[in-house]
């Protein structure tokens, strides 16, 4: 079952009302992201040797998702930066002040979404802006569609699952330090992961 319409590259495109999915069609609503069954998780190389991992922990946002027309189908996404949560309370401090992401002056890490493809299948891919220390930046998520559920307490769910590759310093995280056996102390490159569960607004 696919939620995003594949994208021919043209002015052009025309969509075929007969093609829709009933199933597909019967997901169209606005969905809230429930954090509390959502992850949304990074990892950087350490010292050139090993991945740290960590994860914010407060945020949310919404999907709106249209079955008979998937490329009108968004998403919208708010995280607070203070909520930066890696395991060491040294290091999610530093995250926090200006060496990386400056919260007290950046309180917000946005998402945007600006477009959607279909890749084949279950995969797909959404483009969209990021703004970090307030500077924006497109970014391209590859996205798996787990499917669409009740669950025991009545609620409508969509889950999805994604990754992206960033370069920090495309944001303005440039911090480093430099090791004495060559390198840096923290990559430049940042994998980002997303497991999405988000509930139907009534």
């Amino acid at each position: 079952m696919g939620l995003f319409s594949r994208t021919s590259g043209t002015a052009t495109t025309t969509r075929t009302a007969t093609a829709v999915d009933p199933a597909l069609a019967a997901l169209t609503g606005t969905y809230t992201i429930d954090p509390a069954h959502s992850t949304l998780g990074f990892t950087a190389r350490h010292a050139m040797v090993t991945n740290v991992r960590g994860a914010f922990t407060d945020h949310d946002g919404s999907l709106v998702l249209d079955g008979t027309d998937p490329s009108a189908s968004s998403a919208s996404i708010d995280v607070r930066i203070a909520s930066v949560d890696t395991g060491s309370a040294d290091r999610d401090a530093h995250l926090r002040g200006p060496d990386f992401f400056d919260a007290e002056t950046f309180p917000l890490m946005t998402f945007r979404s600006t477009a959607a493809e279909a890749l084949g299948g279950a995969d797909y891919r959404i483009t969209g802006d990021l703004t970090i220390k307030g500077v924006t930046r497109p970014v391209a998520i590859d996205l798996e569609f787990n499917g669409a559920a009740k669950d025991p307490f009545g609620n409508e769910r969509v889950g999805f699952e994604g990754k992206a590759e960033i370069l920090r310093s495309d944001w303005g995280l440039t911090w480093n330090a430099a090791l004495e056996t060559g390198g840096v102390l923290v990559s430049d490159k940042i994998k980002l992961t997303f497991e999405i569960s988000a509930i139907r607004t009534a």
